[in-house]
């Protein structure tokens, strides 16, 4: 069995798929199947403003269309990272700790991904964010 399909099952069971279907649904997306499991809700209406995908359970949520993310393959390994999260924090529990997470470390350095445990956890790199928070960037580059 491959891995990825248990992480479907706890995805499905503890209801974070079906959230990120709702929202795909909602946001009038484009339903396409991604690798690894992962479900491609591209063209999405949600205001993801500065983002290029939002993972909620199993699904991809992005403005972009699929093309856009099929030729990103480190972005989409990124957000199956995510997808993991979700089953291991049992679903929708993931939010909040996500939430926590982000504003620490947008009060540590600046932006909500350098110091974000879940960001470092899925690959900054990999998701398009900097190595280095807003903040020390700027003290670099008034040295």
């Amino acid at each position: 069995m491959q891995l990825w399909r248990a992480r479907q099952v706890l995805n499905a069971v503890n209801g974070s798929s079906l959230l990120g279907l709702a929202l795909g649904v909602a946001s009038r997306s484009a339903f396409r199947r991604g690798p690894d499991g992962l479900v491609l809700a591209t063209r999405s209406r949600l205001p993801l403003r500065g983002t290029v995908a939002v993972t909620v359970g199993d699904v991809v949520l992005s403005p972009e269309d699929d093309a856009f993310l099929l030729r990103r393959p480190r972005l989409l390994a990124h957000e199956g990272r995510h997808s993991w999260q979700y089953a291991v924090f049992l679903g929708l529990p993931f939010l909040p700790a996500y939430g926590v997470a982000a504003a620490w470390s947008y009060a540590r350095g600046g932006d909500f991904g350098a110091h974000n445990v879940f960001e470092r956890w899925a690959g900054l790199e990999d998701g398009g964010y900097p190595l280095v928070s807003a903040r020390a960037r700027r003290r670099l580059r008034a040295a």
